[in-house]
């Protein structure tokens, strides 16, 4: 991943699996979220190429692209509501884009979305009458609208307080579970790290690549590098880390 001659990581080699959270974790000015934009196909990479079942994304012809970007729904990290819509017709935004649903239809869809992160009854209401943690369920909302494959998230629980951030991770469990869907999710956030990750990638700022994937429990547990040690333990020793995590992990289980 480059911006012009600047190396923003190199040598990355990662999957996926159907069905898991997949956590894209590291310290800040890594690249977390420019990988997410490159997963997404908003940017070229540099060199090298994104795989979705083992089909080429960059080698497709803008056909194939589509019908690929077709299966991602994306919740990115300030929600990005459009402020003048309603959330029912936020959500309804890309069903009126992608589908041949009516207006009525479309609204019934809208409302079911929405109940689904728990804002049944709030079709009405405009993004600046409900709170932070509810505009991020909105996008979330929205973001499962056309029912994608692989759900993306950037930092959903940046900005949020301690009790909303939990929600939140609790509802991505649920979400993952009920639709069998795949979430691909950026965060520094380690209580969500450990409650919701079950793989994950560990990007290095100084290095430019990825210094580790796997679990983020076992990599506490096993990882002998200060690096992802400090990371995933804030910096504190071993066994405080290891007790917080596990603590952060119990509360949400």
């Amino acid at each position: 991943m480059a911006y012009g001659d600047f190396v923003i990581q190199r040598n990355l080699a990662f999957d996926v699996a159907r069905g898991e959270i997949f956590i894209i974790m590291g310290g800040s000015g890594c690249g977390k979220s420019t990988l997410l934009r490159h997963l997404i196909g908003l940017i070229r990479p540099a060199k090298g190429d994104v795989l979705f079942d083992g089909t080429s994304f960059w080698g497709a012809d803008d056909d194939g692209r589509q019908l690929m970007v077709r299966r991602f729904g994306v919740l990115y990290q300030s929600g990005a509501l459009w402020s003048s819509m309603t959330l029912a017709e936020n959500v309804g935004l890309p069903l009126g884009e992608f589908t041949d649903l009516t207006p009525a239809q479309i609204r019934e869809v809208s409302a079911l979305k929405l109940s689904l992160v728990g804002l049944g009854g709030f079709e009405d209401f405009y993004p600046s009458e409900i709170s932070g943690g509810m505009q991020k369920r909105a996008g979330l909302a929205r973001a499962m609208a056309l029912d994608p494959d692989i759900l993306f998230l950037d930092e959903p629980s940046a900005g949020l307080d301690p009790v909303s951030s939990r929600l939140l991770d609790d509802l991505i469990l649920s979400l993952r579970d009920s639709l069998d869907c795949t979430v691909v999710a950026v965060t520094h956030e380690l209580a969500s790290i450990f409650a919701i990750g079950d793989n994950s990638v560990y990007l290095d700022a100084e290095t430019r690549t990825m210094l580790t994937h796997g679990n983020p429990k076992t990599l506490l547990a096993e990882s002998k590098d200060p690096k992802i040690r400090a990371f995933l333990t804030r910096g504190g020793q071993e066994s405080a880390g290891a007790g917080s995590a596990g603590r952060a992990a119990g509360a949400r289980t």
